[in-house]
């Protein structure tokens, strides 16, 4: 039986709300990537919280003002100094100051934001184009296929989930060879899918295999155009465009994942980063430092079973040394809703040993207030528990997984 089938529905549902870590980067970022490659996309200048203001060296008939945040909705969503809209649109470049005024500083709460909505700090002044229709293209590595594969679609500029749902024949996806990449017939034969006629069906191959090269290039994991756009005066302009790194190519990245804004992140889950720890804030009140994430979901659902709520998922991984240990303290106790801690560590790659070190370590380092249940098994656990007795310190023990889940919901209650 796999491990899906034998967790239950709530240690389910909080896998789909643990979100990956991955490197973010804002829209004028990505679209400088794309720029950097010869890819068409809008000309733009940027505004920003510090005094910088490119407006007086940009000119266009008609401008596309957009609030800098990482969530999606913005044009329908509203500051909470009562504006409407982080995406407005003007002809009239002497009405952008004021529009600026009212973004620049405050909060924009759209769908994808949280409640408080995220503070706006750059802002995007792009040059509009007059859309004649929009399309969708995307490149991204696929587990399926093991390797690359590019999806288009001339139903673009829409939610491309409902298209393949409703309309599956408008979406095409093509496996790339790694050595090959994108050849001039694949390019032509997707840009004839996507429905460019004439001169533009070699103007979209042409972008077709620049975003290939990009793809190539930055190490990316997927790279989304959407819309790719024909526009009336005969163009093919990239409009928005979304990308996804490879964290393990960091170290040739790293002019890219130097870009990463992590203003809106959760600083605990950036601390974490630092020590190569995986950190993910939930709303109960029992921190759990786990080694594995299908342990973390075990050990998330039966806290859950006795009628507590964890408070965060924190994984400590397969290589951890003691200093990490003593880091992921820090980080779970900086969270004031954290009332008790559990600790659950199963030692195959993880010697138990350095857990009960980092543990000891740690708590003599900190004010502990907050009850500490500590379950070890596995390799040299029973050295671990010694060390832990031997310690003085006061942290309760578990014989296992059950009795530890219990002690840490009574701890609190």
């Amino acid at each position: 039986m796999s491990l899906w089938n034998t967790l239950s529905s709530y240690a389910k549902q909080e896998i789909y709300k643990v979100p990956v870590r991955y490197l973010n980067l804002l829209e004028y970022q990505s679209k400088n990537l794309l720029r950097r490659s010869n890819v068409a996309i809008q000309d733009f200048c940027l505004i920003d919280d510090h005094g910088k203001n490119e407006l007086q060296n940009f000119n266009a008939k008609e401008y596309v003002i957009k609030a800098q945040i990482l969530a999606g909705g913005r044009g329908k969503g509203h500051f909470d100094n009562g504006f409407k809209g982080g995406v407005h649109i003007t002809n009239q470049r002497d009405q952008i100051p004021d529009i600026v005024k009212q973004m620049l500083g405050f909060k924009l709460i759209t769908k994808q934001t949280p409640k408080e909505g995220i503070p706006v700090k750059k802002i995007m002044i792009a040059e509009s184009v007059n859309i004649k229709r929009e399309t969708y293209v995307c490149i991204l590595m696929d587990r399926q296929q093991n390797g690359p594969v590019i999806i288009a679609s001339p139903a673009g500029g829409v939610d491309i989930e409902g298209v393949a749902e409703k309309t599956p024949h408008l979406i095409k996806t093509i496996p790339i060879d790694i050595f090959d990449g994108i050849t001039d017939k694949m390019a032509e034969e997707l840009a004839e899918f996507l429905q460019f006629k004439g001169n533009l069906k070699a103007k979209a191959a042409e972008e077709i295999k620049k975003l290939w090269h990009l793809f190539v290039t930055v190490d990316a994991t997927q790279i989304e155009i959407n819309p790719l756009v024909e526009t009336d005066d005969g163009k093919v302009i990239a409009v928005d465009a979304k990308l996804n790194f490879d964290d393990n190519a960091k170290f040739r990245q790293k002019d890219i994942f130097a870009m990463e804004d992590i203003t809106e992140s959760d600083p605990r889950e950036v601390e974490a980063a630092k020590y190569n720890l995986n950190y993910i804030s939930m709303t109960g009140n029992i921190g759990c430092l786990v080694n594995g994430a299908g342990l973390a979901m075990a050990t998330m659902d039966i806290i859950k079973l006795y009628g507590g709520e964890p408070a965060n998922f924190l994984d400590v991984g397969g290589s951890v040394r003691e200093e990490q240990v003593k880091a992921a303290f820090h980080i779970i106790t900086s969270d004031p809703s954290v009332k008790a801690i559990l600790v659950n560590v199963f030692g195959g790659i993880v010697n138990c040993a350095t857990i009960a070190n980092g543990i000891v370590g740690a708590l003599k380092s900190m004010t502990l207030t907050v009850p500490l249940i500590v379950r070890l098994e596995g390799t040299n656990a029973e050295e671990a528990r010694n060390i832990i007795k031997k310690s003085g310190l006061n942290i309760q023990t578990a014989k296992d997984l059950d009795q530890a889940a219990q002690k840490a919901v009574q701890s609190i209650k």
